[in-house]
């Protein structure tokens, strides 16, 4: 064997042994795979402990925009026995959704207020000025005339799903800014047209809950709180049910809320008709309102709709949606099948009455 040839065998011993040996190493040690090193504790058996759980930078986001609503009214009633009136104090809690101050809390945290103030979680106490409600949903907005103000992280569409962890934050029963956790059991609709679709949970609300922020575990706005279920006892005393509590669902209270601040009111258009789905091919009328805007245009009981302003519809709900949301005054064409005839009919969107829906 020549020397070139030794010299070639024992070069190449050492670096054949050095890569079994690193073979090893990483087969027998799998941290050396992500860089982690040689950790000179190996021989301490020393249990680590695992990172906790925490929703801390959520709420680090979201809590400081939750705000306590204070509602002064003063009571007049039986004034004869009394040298002046009484002032009573409501409690309950806001969500700043705008940096120019505009607030939502729930309309009956303010009913009948004669004054409001807001306690903001960095100590700022300063009055609210009311622009508007929406009785129908429960709404109503705010605003106050304040600067560095921290508004409450929101998404176009939260996309919430039953079994998402949420968590509620308020002022429940004056003891300060409040977070409780729950699950969500039912997803409430986002349309103008379903007015009582709300979310429900198991996060715990009481008393000074109401009007404050349903939040997901990324501290991302999905509702305004509203109120816990309520049933009569044999006794025929009211009686709170623990762990069904309501909100009101962030894409519907962003739209009530939009249109508060544009127009003071919500504005809500009807056809009135009612229908239902006809094997996915559109909408089959079954009652049509007696000089409603429908019955005006010519729309019959057993038309099959089709299209609602230039929109084909399959879902009765989604299909209220698009005309609640519509504009009263509005123009709008409606594509019908009429014993197997296409027809097109042109109805001028009504306004809904919600005294009506109250007596319903």
């Amino acid at each position: 064997m020549s020397v070139i040839t030794r010299f070639i065998i024992a070069l190449l011993k050492p670096i054949i042994l050095g890569v079994v040996v690193a073979c090893m190493l990483l087969l027998f040690f799998p941290e050396f795979r992500q860089g982690a090193g040689l950790n000179i504790n190996w021989f301490d058996h020393t249990p680590t402990i695992p990172k906790r759980v925490s929703y801390y930078d959520a709420l680090a986001t979201s809590a400081p925009a939750v705000v306590n609503i204070y509602s002064v009214s003063l009571d007049n009633s039986n004034r004869l026995f009394r040298s002046r009136p009484i002032e009573r104090t409501n409690l309950g809690s806001g969500v700043i959704m705008r940096d120019e101050g505009y607030l939502l809390t729930c309309y009956h945290v303010i009913r009948n207020a004669d004054s409001i103030y807001v306690a903001i979680q960095d100590s700022r106490f300063i009055p609210a000025q009311l622009v508007g409600f929406d009785e129908v949903t429960d709404l109503a907005v705010l605003r106050i005339y304040e600067d560095n103000l921290q508004v409450i992280p929101q998404i176009e569409e939260p996309d919430l799903r039953v079994g998402d962890m949420v968590m509620a934050i308020g002022n429940p029963l004056d003891l300060g800014q409040t977070i409780t956790a729950g699950i969500v059991s039912r997803v409430g609709s986002n349309g103008l047209a379903n007015y009582f679709d709300f979310i429900q949970t198991d996060a715990v609300l009481n008393p000074g809950n109401s009007g404050g922020a349903l939040v997901d575990s990324n501290g991302y706005l999905v509702g305004i709180t509203n109120a816990n279920f309520k049933t009569l006892d044999n006794r025929r005393r009211v009686q709170d049910v623990n762990g069904v509590n309501f909100a009101v669902p962030y894409p519907l209270a962003r739209r009530v809320m939009d249109e508060i601040i544009e127009n003071g009111t919500v504005r809500r258009g009807q056809l009135g008709f009612s229908g239902k789905g006809y094997d996915n091919r559109g909408i089959l009328v079954n009652s049509v309102a007696t000089n409603g805007p429908a019955h005006i245009a010519g729309l019959k009981v057993n038309d099959l709709l089709l299209s609602v302003a230039g929109q084909e519809v399959r879902d009765v709900s989604k299909t209220l949606d698009l005309i609640a949301e519509t504009q009263p005054g509005t123009k709008i064409e409606l594509i019908v099948n009429r014993a197997d005839e296409i027809i097109t009919i042109t109805v001028t969107v009504g306004e809904l009455d919600l005294q009506m829906i109250a007596r319903s």
